[in-house]
């Protein structure tokens, strides 16, 4: 029979909910439990899609095409379980099911309210993918903080879903602040204690707590957090700031905490250590024999969340290189004002990450023309594929107005175009090239040798390809173009061959990359570099 995991979170928003998540899924998994892992955000939008990045981060793309919240980008990289569409939940989500289902006539005679029709919803979303996919524990994380309208239909369904499951069956899990006054000299409880009522006063009693501090809580401090929480003592656990967030599950684990979950679950399972985490990925974070630069040439460098998958691939690759990745953070605006040599003059790598919209093009352009020109180790992912694409075409193939369609929607020489199929899409929600299409590569390429596979899939976000029209042009100047789609013969990797390393993707392969295995793009980026 399934277990379930509900994390809640308290006091402040970024708490590392989506973190302690992932990483009590990666201690369970070495006990060897079946796990996954479902996100219920509390936001009105169908998905995160039609974001802007500085609103909500980076989107998280699954191999079913759905796109995510960024925490289910760390369930993949800490865990082994298979994310899809149904393991984010939104507000918009359960909604529009319920309004569907109301106009097919599905509650006919009924009013319809948020009890029961929409807590039922999100329950019945819950069971889905605990009966789909045949697990031991589903662990759901709960967006936003408690005290926050939005949550209140989260919170109020899985009330009612403890009620409705053996108390064995259902755990409560609540990541709150314990605080450091620096100028007294000592931690406060009391945004704990409100935090915790706040969630009782909804009808929730909190199983265990994770308190974020910023250093070991004292065992009287636990003492105090226990008695005005109604938790036993032995279940108020630390979650102390590290400096890698993959320290956190042998943190987690050095305090006991799985076993813990296990007795409380009635989970009788073996438990591997994770000394293999310990050495293959911590001690080379903290411990490298190298160091290298990357400057990450990107119009969203002003927010972290914004790029997470691409810094986490970065420092997976790190790990694959025994390398410390530092990241210089390059806004293109500023390469087109100052030129690209203030800002890349002894750097030995360069990525440009993908994106949208006009701002700060023409500075992509001109970086991916230096890194051609310097010989300077060159990672391109989709807008960062296309960009040099166009540097290559005016500057090696005297294409001097080449651009997209997407920027410039009348230029002579689009050798970036919209995709068949989608000129007369007006929506804007999912309704890109999405999720895992399979590539084929060459053999004697960059791609090959960094994959040794003549075939595999990427997933992908993106309205704008390669024209194939240009393609014998630039192909005659140099350009290699070592992968391709097989059903439609898209591009999806061009390359340098007389460069050190330089090659542009038209897929998103941060999706897919882990600590333990950097993915073989990035590990080859960094290598070269």
């Amino acid at each position: 029979m399934t277990k379930f995991i509900f994390v809640t979170g308290g006091v402040v928003s970024s708490l590392g909910k989506g973190i302690a998540s992932a990483s009590i899924g990666k201690i369970l998994e070495a006990k060897g439990l079946r796990v996954s892992l479902i996100k219920c955000d509390p936001y009105i939008n169908v998905d995160p899609g039609t974001m802007n990045p500085y609103q909500h981060g980076e989107v998280y793309v699954t191999e079913d095409g759905a796109e995510t919240d960024l925490d289910l980008g760390h369930y993949q990289r800490f865990t082994n379980a298979a994310i899809g569409f149904e393991n984010n939940i939104t507000t918009g989500k359960i909604y529009d099911t319920v309004i569907k289902k109301e106009r097919k006539g599905d509650y006919l005679g009924k009013t319809i309210q948020v009890i029961p029709h929409i807590t039922d919803e999100i329950k019945n979303r819950i069971r889905k993918v605990a009966r789909k996919k045949n697990l031991d524990v589903v662990i759901i994380e709960i967006g936003g903080t408690v005290g926050d309208i939005e949550s209140l239909p989260f919170l109020e369904a899985i009330r009612q879903f403890r009620i409705e499951e053996k108390p064995e069956n259902a755990l409560s899990i609540h990541v709150t602040l314990v605080p450091y006054i620096k100028s007294a000299d000592e931690v406060k409880t009391k945004p704990t204690q409100h935090s915790v009522g706040r969630l009782r006063e909804i009808g929730i009693q909190p199983d265990i707590l994770l308190c974020r501090c910023q250093k070991p809580l004292s065992k009287t401090v636990k003492e105090k957090i226990a008695l005005f929480c109604n938790v036993c003592q032995k279940d108020v656990f630390e979650a102390v700031d590290v400096e890698s967030v993959y320290e956190v599950p042998l943190k987690f684990q050095e305090q006991c905490l799985g076993e813990r979950i296990a007795v409380k679950l009635g989970v009788k399972k073996g438990n591997k250590d994770l000394s293999g985490w310990k050495k293959k990925v911590i001690e080379r974070i903290y411990y490298p024999k190298k160091e290298k630069e990357v400057a990450m040439v990107g119009k969203y460098i002003g927010l972290q969340d914004a790029y997470k998958s691409i810094y986490e691939a970065l420092i997976h690759a790190g790990i694959a290189n025994n390398t410390k990745i530092k990241i210089k953070k390059v806004d293109p605006e500023c390469i087109e004002k100052y030129g690209p040599d203030k800002y890349l003059k002894n750097t030995e790598a360069v990525l440009i990450p993908g994106g949208f919209g006009l701002r700060g093009i023409e500075g992509k352009i001109q970086a991916a023309g230096y890194a051609r020109r310097n010989n300077i180790s060159f990672l391109g992912i989709c807008l960062g594929m296309q960009v040099a694409v166009i540097d290559f075409a005016r500057n090696c193939c005297n294409l001097k107005k080449a651009n997209s369609s997407e920027f410039e929607p009348n230029t002579p020489e689009p050798v970036i175009g919209l995709m068949p199929g989608q000129e007369n899409i007006k929506e804007k929600g999912a309704t890109m090239r999405l999720g895992a299409y399979r590539c084929r590569v060459r053999k004697n390429t960059k791609a090959f040798k960094a994959y040794r596979s003549f075939s595999f899939t990427e997933r992908h976000r993106h309205r704008y390809e390669f024209n194939n029209r240009y393609k014998k042009t630039m192909e005659r100047e140099g350009l290699v173009f070592s992968g391709y789609n097989p059903s439609r013969n898209l591009v999806e990797i061009i390359e340098l061959k007389n460069h050190k390393w330089f090659l542009g993707c038209q897929f998103h392969p941060e999706f897919k990359s882990k600590p333990e295995k950097a993915h073989p793009l990035f590990r080859d980026f960094i290598k070269y570099a």
